[in-house]
């Protein structure tokens, strides 16, 4: 990475590591720097990424901040219960 912009900061070791696996999953490379290490991390996380990825980052960080990837547990609930209710046809 060449370019770094910073474009997440967060007092908890835990946010920074998670956004990073969002900002990952959608193909964006991160950079966190932090004052926490090793396996107990604690204290504030700087997401950084290449100054080409700011504006898609910026965009997956504002859905998460807005709710868009949130997980509805109750429709996925809903959904399995359904699924368990429904006969199944084993002849194969």
């Amino acid at each position: 990475m060449a370019d770094l912009v910073r474009v997440w900061a967060t007092g908890d070791a835990f946010e920074g590591e998670m956004l990073r696996g969002r900002l990952e999953a959608e193909g964006i490379a991160v950079l966190v720097k932090g004052d926490g290490g090793g396996p107990y991390r604690a204290g504030p996380s700087y997401l950084f990424v290449a100054a080409d990825d700011e504006i898609r980052a910026r965009a997956v960080l504002d859905a998460v901040a807005s709710g868009a990837f949130a997980f509805d547990l109750d429709a996925a609930f809903d959904e399995h219960e359904a699924a368990e209710t429904e006969p199944s046809d084993d002849r194969a």
